[in-house]
């Protein structure tokens, strides 16, 4: 037989007779106490029916918990155990985010990006690409050395195809080791409409992420943005 004991206006059932003072609300607080507190409720959906069960089994036969409470109650934990689960794929992907980019960081080292910067010429050739501006009829490229002073000046076609610097002056003397900039000026019929800067190969030789971008540092010194790489090559090809 079931052990019913009388406290005043009050039953308790079975095991909580002997503590008559303890209402539902101090069952499910020692037994959110005993696992853990919240988190662990927010973790483990057994722990929490285990818990509901206890509040209902303890409620007060004379004055019962309305169903809309239990309604309320399952869909707030619902809603926390989803927001557990949802932090936790957030997490996952983080990581994986993070395993991807540094992939792609170092996919970026050693090959030779094109772009518009300067150039490092050791003595061989150096190849530049133009983008003549619209209208252009007559194109010239212009070569800067480190202090920014013109070495060289010659007309190119009025293309986009590559074009090979020797590094030859007048004499055929080869240009000082160094770091060497290009120039593209597009003329039209009368005059100069256009001056911008043409680019070169360089090989990356380090790859980060600064501010949520991909920037690239380049053997000349340069450091670019990846967006700006027009083109990109294995070196020695």
């Amino acid at each position: 037989m079931m052990d019913v004991t009388q406290t005043g206006t009050r039953v308790a059932y079975g095991a909580f007779a002997a503590a008559p003072d303890r209402t539902a609300d101090d069952t499910a607080q020692d037994t959110a106490s005993d696992t853990g507190s919240g988190t662990a409720i927010s973790s483990d959906f057994e722990t929490f029916l285990k818990m509901l069960t206890v509040q209902m089994e303890n409620q007060d036969p004379l004055n019962p918990i309305e169903s809309s409470d239990y309604a309320v109650q399952l869909a707030t934990f619902s809603g926390v155990e989803q927001q557990v689960q949802t932090n936790d794929l957030l997490k996952a992907l983080q990581t994986q985010l993070g395993v991807m980019s540094m992939s792609d960081l170092a996919g970026w080292v050693g090959m030779e990006a094109r772009a518009p910067v300067s150039a490092q010429f050791d003595l061989a050739p150096i190849t530049v690409t133009p983008t003549p501006a619209p209208g252009a009829t007559k194109t010239f490229m212009v070569v800067r050395d480190a202090s920014g002073a013109q070495v060289d000046r010659l007309e190119i076609p009025v293309t986009n195809d590559p074009v090979e610097w020797a590094g030859l002056d007048q004499n055929g003397t080869l240009f000082p080791k160094g770091e060497y900039s290009f120039e593209l000026q597009s003329y039209n019929q009368t005059s100069l409409i256009a001056e911008e800067p043409m680019s070169v190969y360089a090989q990356v030789v380090e790859a980060k992420v600064v501010e949520g971008q991909t920037v690239l540092i380049l053997d000349s010194g340069d450091e670019i943005p990846a967006a700006e790489v027009e083109a990109l090559r294995a070196p020695d090809s």
